[in-house]
């Protein structure tokens, strides 16, 4: 049994006549005849009683039609909200870690604006964790989070690499220096966010030599685990110590009591990903945000 079948009897029940639904179906006659008779005897009764000039319905037959007639308004109906997924106004709920949001998504929300007004914009931001369970569990769309990441049934796309730099107070006394080497960091307190990060995690990866350092048993280390990249930026301003931030953080950000110096090399980096459920069905949507995403340059970033 077939759409294209059912749509068939509609029409010959209305016009009672398979040379007048044959050509408002835009088939021939044959066609038509030879597609109802074969739904006839996959049903296994007579839906039509065929007369000299025209057709009646059969008391099975009325049954039949009624139900086929709405199962081709339903069908009509799944065909123009598939059309119509950017006509109307439609939710995307997007997830974003603590050290990629505020800097990826001004950006985002600005091209949504200008590219697909009609998309309503749901954000979160929360640890890479939490934003995997919610995506698996359909609660979140899309999301932004950092290499690694890998999860069952879920695609991803490289959106940009981003190089690591060292922030300082502005009279550090290796504020004067080219490059910032944290390997040699003995007595400086160095602040970073808490467990549960994973910039932090790629921080210590690069620099396991932080894991030993002062700034573990600084008490306002303890007072900063919580906290987000900016309220470690102005305790660094402040002159408390000195941290490491992803360069998106530190573009157009002007403070007279810090500076922003590169990191020698090898210069740590991360990659930043848009991941999604393979399973996700609204890929129109889907293609708009790969784009939308990969069209952005942010300064001091690389695309692959």
């Amino acid at each position: 049994m077939t759409l294209t079948e059912l749509k068939y009897c509609v029409e010959l029940a209305k016009t009672r006549h398979f040379r007048k639904a044959s050509e408002n179906c835009y088939v021939s006659q044959p066609t038509l005849s030879v597609a109802i008779k074969k739904l006839e005897d996959e049903l296994n009764v007579t839906l039509f009683e065929r007369r000299k000039n025209d057709v009646i319905l059969t008391p099975i037959g009325k049954q039949v039609i009624e139900i086929a007639e709405n199962i081709l308004k339903q069908s009509q109906m799944i065909q123009q909200i598939a059309k119509d997924e950017f006509s109307e106004v439609s939710e995307v709920n997007i997830g974003a870690i603590y050290t990629i949001g505020p800097y990826l998504l001004p950006s985002v929300i600005k091209q949504l604006n200008q590219n697909a007004p009609q998309v309503r914009l749901t954000v979160e931001e929360n640890y890479t964790h939490e934003l995997a369970k919610k995506l698996q569990s359909g609660e979140l769309d899309i999301i932004l989070v950092a290499e690694p990441f890998d999860d069952k049934n879920i695609e991803k796309i490289t959106l940009y690499e981003e190089p690591f730099v060292a922030a300082l107070p502005v009279h550090h006394k290796m504020a004067v220096e080219p490059e910032i080497n944290l390997n040699k960091i003995e007595e400086d307190v160095v602040f970073l966010l808490g467990a549960g990060h994973c910039f932090r995690d790629q921080v210590l990866e690069a620099y396991p030599n932080l894991n030993h350092s002062g700034y573990q048993s600084h008490p306002l280390q303890k007072t900063l685990e919580g906290s987000s990249l900016e309220t470690i930026r102005y305790m660094v301003a402040s002159g408390a110590g000195l941290t490491i931030l992803p360069c998106t953080a530190v573009q157009e950000n002007s403070n007279e009591l810090l500076v922003y110096k590169p990191l020698t090399a090898p210069i740590p980096k991360r990659t930043v990903i848009m991941a999604w459920r393979k399973s996700f069905p609204r890929t129109k949507l889907l293609k708009l945000f790969q784009e939308l995403l990969l069209s952005i340059q942010l300064p001091c970033t690389t695309k692959n």
